[in-house]
């Protein structure tokens, strides 16, 4: 398989303390991979360096072998670089089909289409719902945003980081505050993603973790620790140490 995305030796420094620590990363087109670590390991500064939101302080990003180091945000997304946050970043006022319209047209480039009225755009209307439907919301597609439960709200954003048709999609933390009630839907949208996108997943839920990853890196003090399968990075006492517990994965 090919690479999608790759860092070397990526690094990014606030002051004395050093987040990102020499990290050299791949991904291969299609992947299903899991970044983990304790609290404070560089999780989400590593993200953001990959999306664009940091710029790294030394060290090179490739998406499809293009250096993109010194890309915006904006660039890499209609590139192919998709990603999600750890908090919602949705307009409330506005509906999911509103949302989702938005989002087709920015990755088409044609913002000015947004001053029509919602419908105007026959072909964005038809891949909207067609997007909402797959992620479960199409029963919910014209209501405001900031009615929706909380899980919905997630998905919602998933559908929007899909809307860009994305080659690699980070999701941090897709999970993180939803109910247990609504947890299952999170878990079944993950597993049912394009086979094509390579996923990103950085999680503190260990069981989405290992239901859904093939390969794992685990970071530790913004340095790469380990690599390897759910199997190896669950069974390795050094990771057992520093970060999942002996009872967390004893199931795995």
């Amino acid at each position: 398989m090919s690479i999608v995305l790759e860092t070397k030796n990526l690094s990014k420094a606030f002051g004395g303390l050093k987040a990102t620590d020499n990290v050299s990363f791949q991904l291969q087109a299609g992947a299903r991979h899991a970044l983990i670590g304790p609290n404070g390991a560089g999780k989400t500064t590593f993200v953001n360096l990959l999306s664009g939101v940091l710029q790294a302080s030394s060290g090179s990003i490739f998406l499809d072998g293009q250096d993109i180091t010194k890309w915006s945000v904006r660039r890499r997304a209609i590139s192919g670089l998709a990603r999600t946050f750890q908090i919602n970043q949705l307009f409330v006022d506005l509906t999911p089909l509103q949302t989702l319209m938005i989002a087709i047209a920015e990755r088409e480039s044609s913002g000015g289409h947004l001053l029509r009225p919602v419908g105007s755009r026959a072909d964005h209307v038809e891949e909207s719902v067609e997007l909402l439907t797959r992620l479960g919301l199409s029963d919910v597609m014209t209501q405001r945003v900031g009615s929706l439960p909380y899980g919905r709200q997630r998905l919602l954003e998933i559908a929007v980081a899909l809307a860009a048709r994305p080659r690699v999609l980070l999701l941090d933390e897709p999970a993180a505050g939803v109910p247990e009630s609504e947890r299952g839907q999170i878990l079944d949208v993950v597993d049912a993603l394009p086979k094509d996108v390579a996923l990103v997943l950085i999680e503190h839920d260990m069981d989405l973790v290992f239901r859904f990853a093939k390969s794992i890196s685990v970071l530790v003090n913004g340095a790469l620790f380990m690599e390897g399968t759910p199997s190896q990075i669950a069974n390795d006492p050094r990771v057992r140490q520093v970060y999942l517990g002996e009872e967390e994965i004893a199931h795995v």
